[in-house]
């Protein structure tokens, strides 16, 4: 079937059946279970594959089952590469064949945290993470508390403890950093549509001021198109990010408690979803980075 005057054409979405076809490319945007089905047969037939799901994100199988339950796919996780383009060794483009794209809540965490664990700025312990996302990261589920008119004037926290993407932010910060980071995560709903919000409390390093906070992240993500460090004071707004790939930063030291503060905006449905999977893609294919995102 073709889409009418867009050139678009659409098939039946069998796995074994697109495997065969002469794509070279394919995203997953399925529920996690799904994907995994699909990225065996699309692997096995020589495909490349980006995944948003979380199917592939987490590298410890029991990990991955004590948070979603039991795994369709284990075969492909030592082969599966978890891709968050500022961070990643750039190795993965000629090693891998399947890639996880990184969730919208652990890109807001990863982003500002893992240049500071790596240049020693700030501490491992008593990191705390409050997250506010628009009520599309619920994505088309269909439950009371995520639809906007029940979440309009009105905001409330979830998934506390253990919400999903805390064994994906955790195992990244170890992988990264290397060793092992434990982080109290706190995210809530907010009322708006689309969005993330971030504020994490840090404590500094002995001897670390702001001045040596900036200087790693401006190391980091120099020529990095997609992330905009503000001046210290400056706190980003999710206003300003939405409909972009684009993370903005900023910090601010606190004399009283030795904490840094870190405040990170993106959009949840860009930079933490397709736009970011495109971005792999741009990276991957040779293309412009920005291609099609700016």
């Amino acid at each position: 079937m073709r889409g009418a005057d867009r050139g678009l054409t659409f098939t039946d979405s069998d796995a074994a059946a697109l495997a065969a076809s002469d794509i070279d490319l394919f995203f997953l945007a399925l529920p996690h279970g799904a994907a995994a089905t699909y990225a065996q047969a699309l692997v096995a037939g020589g495909k490349r594959v980006i995944d948003l799901s979380a199917d592939f994100r987490i590298a410890d199988l029991a990990t991955y089952e004590r948070y979603y339950g039991k795994h369709h796919a284990p075969e492909l996780l030592p082969s599966a590469r978890f891709v968050l383009p500022e961070l990643t060794a750039p190795a993965w483009k000629t090693e891998a064949k399947l890639v996880a794209a990184p969730g919208c809540y652990p890109t807001s965490i990863l982003v500002p945290l893992v240049p500071l664990l790596r240049a020693g700025v700030v501490t491992r312990e008593h990191i705390v993470v409050n997250s506010y996302s628009g009520v599309s990261g619920a994505g088309k589920k269909a439950e009371e508390m995520y639809l906007y008119v029940e979440r309009a004037e009105s905001i409330k926290a979830y998934g506390l403890v253990k919400h999903r993407h805390l064994a994906e932010v955790e195992e990244q910060l170890a992988l990264h950093t290397g060793a092992a980071t434990i982080i109290q995560f706190n995210p809530h709903l907010a009322p708006m549509r689309r969005g993330i919000a971030t504020t994490i409390t840090v404590p500094a390093a002995a001897g670390a001021g702001i001045d040596r906070l900036y200087a790693a992240w401006n190391a980091a993500y120099a020529g990095r198109p997609f992330v905009q460090v503000l001046p210290t004071g400056e706190t980003p707004d999710t206003a300003h990010v939405v409909g972009t790939n684009r993370v903005d930063l900023s910090a601010v030291h606190d004399p009283r408690t030795g904490n840094f503060i870190l405040t990170v905006a993106e959009d949840n449905l860009v930079k933490g979803a397709s736009g970011q999977a495109v971005q792999i893609m741009n990276l991957w294919c040779g293309f412009e980075e920005t291609a099609g995102l700016l």
